[in-house]
């Protein structure tokens, strides 16, 4: 193992990842409890991409390797650790370092990799599946025949909340502004039905539900998709907000949840497991579980080298991905 490595670091926070690029940066050692993991593939999530210029609500100070989610085998471990040996196969994670060649994660955040998934799909599940967790189980508390409609349901989040509320038992229909991806969200998840949000989604959503409208709104969009969701949405419905990809925080007047009867929830899976770290834990534990035991399957839309790093963040930016882009150090 060599002293130095190639990481991607942000160096200056700037818009269209001016302040990015790849540099040889000196290979890190684990500390107590934390597991040193060569990287096989390292996913691409929206936060990572807020977090070059300083948008996201977790702001590390400059410079700092992004990668939330990665897939490798073990290295080096530092002083303490038990449970893991070198050269296992792993996946896990935390808020920064996975865009490189090597990564210092603490040993609680590891698992083995699910032997069912490669190293690029396993790193493609972490973050997606654990925010579709919290928001349709934690937060949504899901049901077997409930109708789940998932809006950006193409992209990384978006087909997580797909698949797994499939596997959870509900009624999904998926949302998308491409009758292209909607095609190909069709034949990997299988969807009860499709929606094209072009033009406006409201009426097709009640006539798909028999006038009820959707009993769980899974929204990562924001903007005008979360203005129409609220007039699409069953009495007693949850409405759970992911994020803003469109760029605009809307608002709600507060006599329409009165009036129809809905929750609107917010959701952010890894301040759900800081704040609640048991259930944190099982949250983490059922993902995993599920992956390993090929319940849930993580579509992985591209896999990139890590001097094609910007290539990799334009599929997320400019909603070109199905799935996930995974970098590949």
């Amino acid at each position: 193992m060599s002293s130095t490595m190639r990481a991607l670091v942000v160096e200056s926070l700037a818009p269209d990842y001016a302040g990015c690029a790849v540099r040889e940066v000196a290979t890190p050692t684990p500390g107590p409890g934390e597991v040193l993991v060569e990287v096989k593939a390292a996913s691409v999530n929206f936060p990572d991409l807020l977090m070059t210029r300083g948008e996201y609500q977790f702001k590390p100070p400059t410079p700092f390797t992004p990668g939330l989610d990665l897939a490798g085998e073990v290295a080096a471990l530092g002083q303490g650790v038990s449970g893991f040996s070198v050269g296992d196969a792993v996946v896990g994670g935390a808020r920064l370092g996975a865009f490189a060649q090597y990564a210092v994660v603490s040993a609680e955040a590891l698992k083995p990799k699910p032997e069912r998934l490669s190293f690029a799909q396993a790193a493609a599940y972490g973050a997606a599946y654990l925010t579709a967790y919290v928001a349709l189980v934690r937060r949504a508390r899901i049901e077997p025949g409930d109708w789940v409609l998932v809006h950006g349901a193409a992209g990384g989040v978006g087909l997580a909340a797909v698949d797994l509320a499939k596997a959870l038992g509900a009624r999904v229909i998926a949302a998308s502004a491409s009758d292209d991806k909607l095609a190909a969200i069709q034949a990997l998840y299988a969807p009860d039905a499709v929606v094209n949000v072009t033009g406006g989604f409201r009426d097709q959503v009640k006539a798909i539900t028999g006038g009820r409208g959707a009993d769980i709104i899974y929204d990562p969009v924001g903007g005008d998709v979360f203005d129409e969701s609220v007039r699409c949405i069953a009495f007693d419905g949850r409405l759970l907000v992911i994020g803003f990809t469109s760029g605009r925080i809307p608002t709600v007047s507060v006599n329409m949840p009165l009036i129809k009867g809905f929750s609107v929830m917010g959701v952010r899976a890894g301040e759900y497991g800081r704040q609640f770290p048991e259930k944190g834990r099982e949250n983490g534990e059922a993902v995993w579980r599920m992956a390993n035991e090929g319940v849930i399957s993580p579509h992985v839309h591209a896999q990139l080298p890590l001097e094609r790093w910007r290539e990799a963040f334009d599929l997320l930016a400019e909603r070109k991905v199905v799935g996930k882009a995974v970098i590949v150090p």
